[in-house]
């Protein structure tokens, strides 16, 4: 049975409020178990309930960055779910659909679901959709002590000085604040930076990146972007 309010997917909430909370409204607890260590390694953290009613009451206590929920949600169905938050909270809402829900599906995009998503779940399908409705919601505006990026301006500023850097050193730093206070590892920002696997990519390449992006931003003593010794990164919060 899963527990409402029980965080699955491990990493404390507070004082990292880039970190995207999904709630997964599912009977299946074993399928929602799996999918929450999945989605922690990629900084996404799970909330999971196991009928529509708990949804519902989660839904407005938790305020969740996007919300993903079964076709086969007891109590309260999934088409009645969405129209009743639908009155008051704008977070996405994503339909869990296996065979035979298609007719469910049309209503459910007509009561207002943001997409669809095929059952049993699949990370590199729900893994694009969640940080990019997450991101949408959470505007594109993130600080992190003297440091602020601006997403939509492609703009970083330290300590109110604009600093010019290259798309790739952007991105990675966008990447790394997105995650804050998280160890991110090799492997996650090949794939969401460089969108390419390990095979693709020069060793020394994230290294040579990190190492420029930590002079454009003063980093002199590496207490910004620490290096995890063997794993990856992790920008940390001042104090």
């Amino acid at each position: 049975m899963i527990q409402p309010q029980a965080t699955l997917g491990g990493g404390a909430r507070a004082g990292a409020p880039s970190v995207p909370l999904l709630l997964v409204a599912d009977p299946d607890s074993a399928g929602v178990e799996v999918l929450a260590a999945a989605l922690a390694r990629e900084g996404v953290e799970v909330t999971g309930v196991a009928d529509g009613a708990q949804a519902l009451i989660q839904t407005g206590a938790l305020r969740p960055d996007v919300v993903l929920v079964s076709a086969s949600l007891p109590l309260i169905s999934a088409v009645d779910f969405v129209r009743a938050i639908r009155i008051s909270h704008p977070m996405p809402v994503l339909l869990g659909i296996g065979e035979g829900h298609a007719e469910l599906a049309v209503q459910a995009l007509t009561a207002g679901a943001t997409a669809c998503v095929a059952m049993p779940y699949r990370l590199h399908e729900l893994l694009p959709l969640i940080q990019a409705t997450a991101a949408g919601e959470a505007g594109r505006l993130i600080a992190v002590g003297d440091v602020e990026l601006d997403a939509d301006a492609y703009q970083v500023k330290v300590a109110g000085r604009v600093v010019h850097l290259p798309l790739r050193e952007f991105e990675l730093l966008h990447y790394l604040m997105r995650n804050l206070d998280r160890t991110v590892t090799r492997e996650q920002i090949m794939r969401h930076v460089w969108h390419a696997s390990g095979d693709n990519i020069a060793t020394n390449t994230i290294a040579v990146h990190v190492k420029r992006l930590r002079a454009r931003l003063g980093d002199t003593d590496d207490t910004l972007i620490q290096t995890v010794r063997g794993v990856g990164y992790r920008l940390v919060a001042p104090g």
